[in-house]
């Protein structure tokens, strides 16, 4: 595929090597206002570095938006002239909408909304996907590209603000747990670089067991909760505490911060 990633900061440099790694290119065209930062791609076929968005947008069918928002509109309506039905838009610029985009290029366009978080730099993106009626023959092509940095799924647009707590937001929420994790090793006698190795890597195997067993979390609680043990002690102590109701009501609260965000805006 001819593809373009309009505006390739740390996101868009991340999508750049995934599509490279995973060869999904024919031409890659990546634009950004300094592209002295974008000297790590010369060396790769088949892909182009410009300052030009309209020439990488007449090279390419393919079309990733990875620009500030606050940029974003102004980007769409200087590169619309050049849009024809062959293209494909996908935008990753959280808190715009589809209707929006369509606004400016015309509702007849491809538009896919995709919204990684910050863990596609290692690929391990969680990224939610979304489309307009043009869009959907696309979705399996932007979920081959996201799958390749991680996880994908597709969901309803009018979930993308819920999706952004849950996962966007989400990476600091359980940053902050392996940081709580790692204070606990600490006062128990760890060494800070040794407690926060515990915890990072307890938390990877936590996950990764749901991942690949497919089991629900008390299933495998159950498994290293004994009667009397200390496990149930710790987990009852925490409930006590409001673990469970705390990160609840922590990300309703995110949630409902989003939607007044998203009202201030219009």
């Amino acid at each position: 595929m001819k593809i373009a990633i309009i505006g390739t900061g740390n996101l868009g440099k991340s999508i750049a090597k995934g599509l490279i790694k995973n060869n999904l290119i024919t031409s890659l065209y990546i634009t950004k206002r300094e592209i002295k930062d974008l000297k790590e791609f010369e060396k790769n076929n088949n892909t182009y570095i410009t300052t030009d968005n309209k020439k990488a947008v007449t090279n390419s069918d393919i079309l990733i938006f990875a620009v500030q928002p606050r940029h974003f509109e102004n980007i769409l309506k200087s590169v619309t002239p050049f849009l024809s039905n062959k293209h494909t838009i996908l935008s990753t610029i959280t808190g715009f909408s589809i209707d929006k985009i369509a606004s400016i290029i015309g509702d007849d366009k491809s538009i896919v909304r995709v919204m990684p978080n910050t863990a596609i730099a290692v690929g391990k993106s969680m990224t939610c996907i979304c489309c307009n009626s043009s869009g959907k023959n696309k979705i399996e092509f932007a979920k081959t590209i996201f799958n390749q940095l991680g996880n994908s799924i597709v969901i309803p647009e009018n979930q993308m603000q819920a999706a952004t707590v849950i996962c966007a937001s989400g990476i600091a929420f359980w940053m902050r747990l392996i940081r709580a994790s790692t204070q606990a090793a600490i006062q128990l006698g760890f060494d800070a670089k040794d407690a926060q190795k515990l915890a990072m890597f307890t938390s990877e195997g936590a996950a990764n067991l749901l991942i690949t067993t497919g089991n629900h979390p008390e299933e495998e609680i159950d498994k290293v909760t004994t009667p009397k043990g200390c496990t149930i002690e710790g987990l009852n102590e925490m409930e006590h505490n409001g673990l469970s109701a705390a990160l609840i009501q922590g990300m309703v609260a995110s949630y409902n911060k989003i939607n007044t965000i998203k009202k201030e805006q219009i």
